[in-house]
C-alpha cells in the first residue's frame, strides 16, 4: 500500500509493525462487508479531516486501482448519498467522539434506499478510527509531506530511504530472498500504474468530446484571453484534473491530491474542543468500568466483522508490551507506570476515565512539554510544528520517539472505538 515512510518508522519496533500491517491489510484488502473502492474513499474522508495529504494521496491511488469512479474524487457532492451520510460520524469521531449517540447510528441504519447494515457500519467505524489515529502517527513522526516544499521530514529514519525496515532495525542487509520480493513488488506496482493509466485514458476517450465542448463554452463565457482551468493534454490528465488532482509525472508517476482537501469534508471549522468545556447536561464522563474494550467492544466488533477484533486486540496488546525502560527511567518511574500515564492522559482528553487510576501521576511523570506534544499530535495533529519537536525530542532516542507516537496512535484509536461501539450497543439494546 506504499506506506514506506510509515513502515520505516514503525520498523524500529518490528513486532508491532507486523501486527499493524496485518490489520491494515485485513481492513483494506481482505473479505469484508464494504466494497474495496468504498474502503479507500472512507480512508480519504478520514485523513482529510486532519488535512493529511500523505494518506489522502495514498488512498486516492488505491481507490482508482480498486476500480473507483474518478468522479468521486471531485468531492463529497459527487459520491452516493449512502457514503456521504457517513460524513457526520466521521467528523464527530475525528474531533469530539464523546458526542456520538445511538441517534447517529439509528440515522444510518434506518430502513431506506441508502441505509447501512450493522456489519457495514462496524467496518466503516473501524476504518475511520484506524485512519484518524494513523494521521496522528504520520504527523507525529514527520511522514507528512507538504506538496511543493520538499516535505517537512521532521523525523528522519536512521537508514537511507531506499532500505527496508529490517535494515533500519537490525543494522544489517536483508536476505537475497527479501530483496527479490521487494524488487518484484516494485515491478508489480509499476505494472499496476501502467494499467491504471491505460484505463483512465479509455475513460477519457469516452468523455473527451463532452469535456472539450464544456471547456469551449466556458472560454466563450469568460471571454477571450482567459485560460480554461482544465487542459486536455493526455488521457490521464483530464480525469485527474476534473477530480482536483495533478496528473502523473515522469519522475515519480504518482497521483497527488489537490492542495485544498476541503472537497472531502463538510464543516471544516469543526475541531477538537476540550472535554472539560463540554455541556454537563448533555455529556457524561465515559467510565471504562461500565464499557471497556476487553469486556464489551471486542466481542461486538468481532461478531459483526469477523476476526477484526482479534487483530485489533493483538495490536493493543503489542503496543502495551513494547519495552520502554530507558524512556521511563528518565522520567523517574517504572515502564508500566510511564506507559499507562500516557495512555490514560490521552483517554482523559476524550473524556474516558479509569476509576482505579490516580490521575495525579499524569502531572508527576509527564513533563509539561511532553503533555503539550501528546495533546497536539492526538487532538489536532495538523498543527504540529518544528518547535514542538525541538523542545520535546532532545532527551529521547529515535526508537523512543516512535514508541510515544505508537502509544498515541493506539490510545486514540481505542478511544474512538469505545464511543462508537457503545453507541451501536445502545442502539441494538
Amino acid at each position: 500500500g506504499r506506506l514506506e515512510a510509515v513502515t520505516q518508522q514503525m520498523g524500529y519496533h518490528p513486532q508491532y509493525l507486523d501486527s499493524f500491517l496485518k490489520t491494515q491489510h485485513y481492513l483494506m484488502h481482505m473479505d469484508g462487508p464494504l466494497p474495496f473502492d468504498c474502503r479507500h474513499y472512507i480512508a480519504i474522508m478520514a485523513a482529510a479531516r486532519h488535512q493529511c495529504r500523505y494518506l489522502v494521496n495514498l488512498h486516492v491511488l488505491q481507490f482508482l486501482r480498486a476500480g473507483g469512479d474518478p468522479q468521486w474524487l471531485r468531492g463529497l457532492d459527487f459520491i452516493p448519498p449512502k457514503l456521504r451520510n457517513l460524513n457526520e460520524i466521521n467528523k464527530i469521531l475525528a474531533h469530539r467522539p464523546w458526542l456520538i449517540t445511538k441517534e447517529h447510528i439509528e440515522k444510518l441504519l434506518k430502513i431506506s434506499e441508502w441505509s447501512w447494515s450493522l456489519a457495514e457500519l462496524v467496518h466503516a467505524v473501524v476504518l475511520l478510527a484506524h485512519c484518524h489515529a494513523l494521521t496522528s502517527f504520520v504527523f507525529g513522526c514527520g511522514c507528512e509531506q507538504d506538496e511543493g516544499s520538499g516535505g517537512r521530514g521532521l523525523l528522519r529514519p536512521l537508514s537511507p530511504g531506499n532500505q527496508c525496515f529490517c535494515e533500519a532495525t537490525a543494522g544489517n542487509g536483508c536476505s537475497q530472498e527479501l530483496l527479490l520480493i521487494n524488487r518484484k513488488r516494485s515491478l508489480d506496482s509499476c505494472m499496476e500504474l501502467d494499467s491504471l493509466r491505460e484505463r483512465m485514458q479509455r475513460i477519457h476517450m469516452e468523455t473527451e468530446g463532452r469535456e472539450e465542448m464544456r471547456l469551449l463554452q466556458q472560454d466563450r463565457e469568460e471571454g477571450e484571453g482567459q485560460e480554461a482551468d482544465l487542459s486536455v493534454q493526455d488521457g490521464s490528465c483530464i480525469i485527474l484534473m476534473c477530480a482536483g488532482l495533478s496528473p502523473f509525472t515522469d519522475t515519480d508517476r504518482e497521483v497527488t491530491a489537490a492542495t485544498n482537501l476541503a472537497c472531502y469534508m463538510q464543516d471544516p471549522d469543526f475541531g477538537y474542543q476540550d472535554f472539560a468545556r463540554r455541556d454537563e447536561d448533555q455529556t457524561q464522563v465515559f467510565r471504562v468500568q461500565d464499557y471497556s474494550w476487553e469486556n464489551h467492544g471486542f466481542s461486538l466488533v468481532n461478531r459483526l466483522y469477523s476476526d477484526i477484533g482479534h487483530l485489533l486486540d493483538e495490536k493493543f496488546r503489542m503496543v502495551d508490551g513494547l519495552q520502554s525502560s530507558a524512556m521511563a527511567k528518565r522520567q523517574g518511574c517504572e515502564p508500566s507506570v510511564f506507559k499507562r500515564g500516557i495512555w490514560n492522559y490521552i483517554h482523559c482528553m476524550f473524556g474516558i476515565r479509569y476509576d482505579d487510576y490516580d490521575y495525579a501521576e499524569v502531572n508527576q511523570f509527564l513533563e509539561r512539554v511532553l503533555k503539550v506534544y501528546i495533546k497536539t499530535v492526538t487532538c489536532y495533529p495538523e498543527k504540529t510544528n518544528s518547535e514542538m519537536f525541538d523542545r520535546f525530542w532532545k532527551q529521547f532516542k529515535h526508537s523512543e520517539k516512535v514508541h510515544v507516537n505508537l502509544l498515541i496512535l493506539e490510545a486514540r484509536m481505542q478511544a474512538e472505538l469505545l464511543y462508537a461501539l457503545q453507541a451501536i450497543t445502545q442502539y441494538m439494546i
